[in-house]
């Protein structure tokens, strides 16, 4: 029987300065999958010469469209587990051997990233929220390690556009386990290419108003 596989998923747009050493250090410890986002510069190609699978959108998907897209290649090239990371260096890629520890031999099916810092004022009031609510420190890091099968069970990675927390946020509540790594990296010096500061905290907001929502209506949906 084969061991499990699991494979380091990469959404990236416009990340040609940095794509290349994310991939080298990252292929030490699992295949990489990079899914250029229409990126208009050298990021596929940096990528894919650092040893990267490399899939191209046709049109700029965003974050979530592009994480979708990640784990849908995932799963149809037979891996079992995966890790989301960011291509600008802000996450070190030797942190992956920490959730592969877990996922594969400790059972662990969600682990989550916890980053030194928040970077926008919205993620501090959405972090209040979904820590009181699930413990979990911080749910918009990038890093974070999946059993497969809770995006089975989800019917998909993301739905609703949630700046990639629907499915950790999803499977928690049905009652998956998780455990919680502090991650490093570089800081970015420059602006996220995802997303602008305004438009980034707005996005953030509605992702917390959804998940304030869902919460409300499991809360009075039990039965009495």
């Amino acid at each position: 029987m084969d061991r499990p596989r699991i494979t380091i998923l990469i959404p990236a747009f416009r990340e040609a300065a940095t794509i290349g050493t994310v991939v080298r250090a990252a292929r030490e410890y699992a295949d990489v999958i990079v899914i250029d986002d229409a990126s208009p510069d050298e990021t596929g190609a940096r990528a894919a010469e650092a040893g990267a699978i490399v899939v191209r959108n046709e049109a700029n998907l965003g974050y979530d469209g592009t994480l979708n897209r990640a784990f849908e290649e995932a799963i149809e090239r037979g891996f079992d587990f995966a890790i989301t990371m960011d291509a600008d260096g802000e996450h070190n890629p030797a942190l992956v051997a920490d959730f592969k520890a877990l996922l594969m031999y400790e059972g662990v099916p969600l682990v989550l990233g916890v980053r030194p810092r928040k970077q926008r004022f919205a993620e501090i009031v959405m972090g209040l929220y979904i820590r009181l609510r699930f413990g979990v420190e911080d749910i918009l890091c990038g890093m974070k390690g999946y059993d497969l099968k809770l995006v089975a069970a989800n019917g998909g990675f993301d739905h609703t556009n949630s700046i990639g927390t629907e499915l950790a946020i999803k499977s928690i509540r049905g009652g998956a386990s998780f455990r919680q790594i502090g991650v490093s990296g570089t800081r970015r010096q420059d602006a996220p290419r995802f997303d602008r500061r305004l438009r980034a905290n707005v996005r953030i907001l509605v992702a917390l108003g959804q998940i304030v929502r869902d919460d409300l209506r499991h809360l009075f949906s039990r039965p009495a």
